[in-house]
């Protein structure tokens, strides 16, 4: 993998983490991105492992010596992805850093400093109503006006800019995931957002189905040395009532498949989901747990009508109907009928576990072949961290397709054509 292109422009990837950007552009490029930053050792260590030829600087993005980095040579693009959690969602109610939401302003100081040909900047959506805070707080009243603020710095730099917010799943890859992008560019060409490639009337959407280490075992929830708690049990419940016996589903020789969030998704009770859909946005820390429901033809003849209910082997309750949600699994307990494709079943058992690493970075739509478990050095990773980056990271799947809309020249595909 070499380090530039034919053009000899090269490309800096800001905040880079673990490599999701950086693998994309790599993906779309066919080099190695030329600067990598981040103040992170080990996001560092993560990256200069997967990208052992960039230039690696272990430090603030405000410390680094923009043209000494550069060392003269033009730069096609910078990319910045600066941290999102004082401005997303799932910040809830904490308090926010002024320090930490001013950190994009960087991207002006590199288009004045260096000017690079085209800049990429990634966050939640939430990042459009960047504004002043008050003892901690947004001012209500002020929302977005930072933001403003920030888009005419570049304009009044020479750049033009937009900006959109993209669906990870509409370009092939197997999660949910949606970040808002701005570019902006001062070389007269056009911005452009690529095309979605999957999606009704284009290509399925790669389902969560895809990311499954289906050798790893699932152990049962009825003999674990610690019982689950009863929020777990529920959203179990829940799930098997709809992916289960509502819908079709995912199956597995006898056993049947979904996912069990444990974070909460805005109007979804269920907290579960499909694997034939893609999976949701993969947060820092591990919070998805794969669900199997395990089946015995009980051979019963199958009628014109079935009536399938569930019997309840606890309490004093004879069973309940299918038309609400099973009651709350216990450890011990379990239920009887369901009919699955019009045949009539037993459960057998209900197994739970949560996803790998390795999983969710199949599912963030990275290459099988990164390494996540252990640094160039050969220190290994706890998993905590794996997890951790690959929350942090860009979808590589994003990254590749901006940078083919909008730096065709400098994509493998093009060079080879001028070759």
């Amino acid at each position: 993998m070499s380090q530039l292109s034919i053009f000899d422009e090269v490309i800096v990837d800001n905040f880079a983490g673990g490599g999701g950007a950086s693998t994309g552009m790599e993906l779309a490029t066919g080099y190695s991105v030329y600067i990598a930053i981040n103040h992170d050792p080990e996001a560092i260590k993560m990256h200069k492992t997967n990208h052992p030829t960039t230039k690696h600087y272990c430090e603030s993005v405000w410390d680094v010596d923009i043209r000494k980095a550069v060392q003269g040579r033009p730069v096609g693009l910078a990319w910045f992805s600066p941290d999102c959690k004082h401005f997303s969602k799932a910040k809830g109610g904490k308090p926010v850093e002024k320090k930490v939401r001013g950190l994009a302003w960087v991207a002006i100081k590199w288009a004045g400093t260096v000017r690079p040909r085209v800049i990429i900047l990634e966050n939640v959506e939430e990042f459009q109503t960047w504004g002043p805070i008050d003892n901690g707080k947004p001012i209500e009243k002020e929302k977005g006006r930072t933001f403003k603020s920030f888009i005419n710095a570049f304009k009044h730099l020479g750049y033009k800019v937009k900006y959109k917010e993209l669906v990870a799943a509409d370009y092939g890859a197997p999660t949910t995931r949606k970040r808002f992008f701005l570019i902006a560019r001062c070389d007269g060409k056009p911005i452009k957002w690529p095309e979605p490639t999957h999606g009704e009337g284009k290509l399925p959407y790669v389902p969560a189905s895809s990311i499954i280490d289906w050798s790893i075992p699932v152990p049962s929830i009825f003999n674990r040395k610690k019982p689950l708690v009863e929020n777990t049990l529920i959203r179990i419940a829940r799930g098997i009532q709809k992916y289960v016996i509502e819908d079709e589903p995912y199956v597995i020789n006898d056993t049947a498949y979904f996912l069990s969030h444990y974070y909460t998704h805005q109007g979804n009770e269920t907290r579960c989901s499909s694997l034939r859909e893609p999976i949701a946005t993969i947060p820092t820390q591990n919070r998805f747990g794969l669900v199997s429901v395990k089946f015995q033809d009980i051979k019963l003849p199958v009628k014109d009508s079935v009536y399938a209910f569930l019997t309840k082997y606890y309490g004093c309750d004879t069973g309940q109907s299918l038309n609400g949600p099973i009651h709350t699994i216990t450890t011990k307990d379990r239920f009887g009928l369901v009919v699955v494709r019009g045949k009539d079943y037993k459960i057998a058992d209900i197994g739970l576990r949560m996803l790998t690493a390795r999983e969710l970075f199949n599912g963030m739509g990275f290459p099988k072949s990164y390494i996540i478990d252990h640094d160039y050095t050969g220190k290994k990773y706890p998993t905590t961290q794996q997890k951790a980056r690959c929350g942090n990271a860009v979808v590589p799947t994003l990254a590749k397709v901006l940078v083919e809309a909008n730096l065709p020249e400098l994509c493998k595909e093009q060079i080879r054509e001028v070759i």
